[in-house]
């Protein structure tokens, strides 16, 4: 049986865990590819909301849920989700963590908080978590694993030898004061006694879930124009966010995948610095804001709101091969008599384009080609009013994608299946 990925197709915060919670009702699986704590899904469950970070949102569903080799992992943040989810009576047996994900340490969030007051106006605008600084002691395998919270000697080991460096860069370099040893393995002992119990090969448990014929999601964190390599650098996170990174960071073959389902908002948001082309100017962007509540599950910082992008949706169908998208909080467009859709950008020297530059500075200065399309101005329930169809229809017309689900509301139940 073939897996299914679910990818955010924008800058993230698209509503994927409301969409990844509906289609766990018919899978046996539900596993995280890549990313940390750092995005968070939001679901509301009979009225009881749920802000999820490391786990995957599967768990709501009593799934089998997987934290995979590609991901990032703060011991002390997972824990806490358990300790959260437990006593809300949703169970965390189910849940696998890969040996081989890596750990976000203490000298992680210290460097990447002291590092991006450094860049000042500069800075990219993380979420100051340790993501980055995690993935950057991974590529420079220097990098402590899941599994090496399960040999004491081998863990004080390698803290001892990052600290010799870190804290050289804190003091130094960030003029932050040290860390300590025996603090940092006290307590990663402490987590590992707990973690131990959820620590998996979960490359072979997905393996063999497929190989039975069960139904498996892969789910990213954050969206496309996000990826370390294809997004809009250096405005980015730092791994690979695309549905191709789900393989790898999973730890299966990519013959496994036969659909991918994209998730995008009915407008854009996106978190932080960077250029973002149709950012709404004046009181509607506070008015989307609101409307939308779209504040940062995990940092509760406020997102930036424009107008939907076609241009950079049709580039995430293009770098994910995306079979079907679902378009999510369709309904807060219906407080607008008129919605703007950018459906071309406007280059340097005056010339269009349909496509995503490839150029960084040609991204940096380009000007949105808006399409203003009539709004319905009325609440969306059951069946979607004439205009909100005809939304619908247009962005399926200009990606050559169908939409197979609409966000029409907060809760779990409010998603209209157009196929």
């Amino acid at each position: 049986m073939p897996a299914t990925v679910i990818v955010g197709a924008q800058w993230g915060d698209e509503g994927k865990g409301k969409i990844v919670d509906l289609l766990a009702l018919d899978s046996d699986l539900v596993c995280r590819y890549q990313g940390g704590p750092n995005a968070g899904h939001t679901i509301v469950v009979d009225g009881e909301t749920f802000k999820i970070r490391q786990i995957p949102s599967g768990v709501l569903r009593g799934k089998i849920c997987v934290i995979g080799a590609g991901c990032v992992v703060d011991p002390e943040v997972f824990l806490a989700e358990v300790d959260d989810l437990e006593s809300r009576d949703v169970t965390t047996g189910v849940v696998h963590l890969s040996g081989e994900a890596h750990l976000i340490m203490p000298w992680h969030v210290a460097i990447d908080q002291a590092s991006e007051r450094r860049l000042g106006k500069l800075q990219i605008g993380t979420t100051k978590r340790g993501i980055g600084p995690c993935y950057a002691d991974k590529a420079a395998r220097l990098g402590i694993r899941v599994q090496d919270l399960l040999e004491p000697k081998i863990l004080r080991q390698k803290i001892e030898v990052a600290l010799a460096e870190k804290n050289v860069w804190l003091e130094r370099v960030y003029g932050v004061p040290p860390l300590d040893l025996e603090e940092i393995a006290g307590q990663l002992e402490a987590f590992a006694q707990r973690i131990r119990p959820y620590v998996s090969d979960t490359s072979l448990l997905v393996d063999q879930a497929l190989r039975e014929g069960r139904e498996v999601l892969l789910e990213g964190a954050q969206g496309t124009l996000l990826d370390l390599d294809h997004g809009t650098y250096p405005f980015v996170t730092s791994s690979n966010t695309v549905a191709a990174n789900a393989a790898t960071g999973i730890g299966i073959g990519p013959n496994r995948i036969d659909r991918v389902i994209g998730v995008a908002k009915a407008y854009v948001t996106r978190v932080g610095e960077g250029p973002f082309p149709t950012e709404i100017e004046g009181a509607d962007q506070e008015r989307v804001r609101e409307l939308g509540g779209e504040f940062g599950t995990v940092t509760g910082r406020e997102r930036r709101c424009g107008w939907l992008d076609l241009v950079a949706l049709r580039y995430a169908v293009r770098l994910n091969g995306i079979t079907s998208l679902a378009l999510t909080k369709l309904d807060v467009l219906s407080h607008f008599a008129e919605l703007p859709v950018c459906v071309a950008y406007q280059l340097r020297n005056g010339t269009e384009t349909l496509e995503f530059p490839a150029h960084q500075s040609d991204f940096h200065h380009c000007r949105p080609v808006y399409e203003t399309l009539p709004g319905w101005q009325e609440p969306l329930a059951g069946e979607l009013p004439p205009a909100a169809r005809a939304y619908v229809a247009f962005v399926e017309q200009a990606l050559g994608v169908e939409i197979a689900l609409v966000g029409t509301g907060a809760e779990r139940e409010s998603v209209v299946a157009l196929r």
